[in-house]
């Protein structure tokens, strides 16, 4: 069976952007070697996580890591319209549900060293779905087969699914929107994550305008708290 799929990034270049999930990659690479499954997640929707998930798996497949990206949001993914996928595809939701084996719903895409599971049709319960032990056993298996799984799971705020993904994974990233999320908020998904098991790596703040010096002075007191 032919399991290929072509994604079309939406995203205009970006310099800055570039260059920071450059950082970010080379900061994950650091980190350690027994960290390679990762989430991410954020408070709300509308963060920029999917983007952040998708764009830093292609930068490590660019480094020569053999990448998986797993769509875990299936409640409302929008990776199938985002990255305009043509065709039809299967997902995780079907996997986790017992309709397909796992072996039909890994595709490769047309970047390099970058593999993508995609969410599914939206499941009446997603975080039973993502709390079955197939979740797990898919992940273990496909650990022992890619450098690097990144899971991008649903915002964190007033859904459980990324915790329950967490306690599967070596690590964890959140995304915050700058200016748009409160230090109480951020800081209580950061605990729900941590309580899973799994230990948070960092931070992204997203959506920074570097134009506007009031950056700096607005996160200054944000930090120092």
């Amino acid at each position: 069976m032919d399991m290929n799929v072509t994604m079309k990034d939406p995203k205009k270049s970006d310099y800055y952007y570039e260059e920071s999930i450059k950082t970010l990659r080379t900061n994950i690479q650091f980190s350690s070697k027994q960290v390679k499954t990762i989430l991410l997640t954020s408070c709300y929707q509308n963060e920029g996580k999917s983007d952040i998930a998708f764009t830093l798996s292609v930068e490590m497949g660019k480094a020569g890591k053999k990448v998986l990206l797993i769509d875990a949001d299936i409640r409302k993914s929008t990776f199938i319209r985002r990255y305009g996928i043509k065709g039809e595809v299967k997902g995780l939701s079907q996997y986790l549900s017992g309709q397909i084996d796992a072996g039909n719903i890994i595709y490769k895409t047309n970047y390099e060293n970058v593999d993508m599971i995609f969410s599914g049709p939206v499941a009446p319960n997603p975080s039973e779905l993502l709390g079955e032990k197939d979740f797990k056993q898919l992940l273990e298996t496909k650990r022992e087969e890619y450098d690097y799984i990144f899971i991008d799971t649903p915002p964190s705020a007033s859904l459980i699914d990324a915790t329950v993904v967490a306690q599967n994974c070596d690590g964890g990233i959140l995304v915050i929107e700058s200016e748009a999320v409160s230090y109480k908020v951020a800081q209580k998904v950061k605990a729900q994550i941590e309580r899973s098991g799994c230990h948070i790596l960092g931070a992204v703040l997203n959506k920074v305008d570097i134009k506007s010096g009031k950056y700096y002075n607005a996160y200054k007191g944000y930090y120092k708290k």
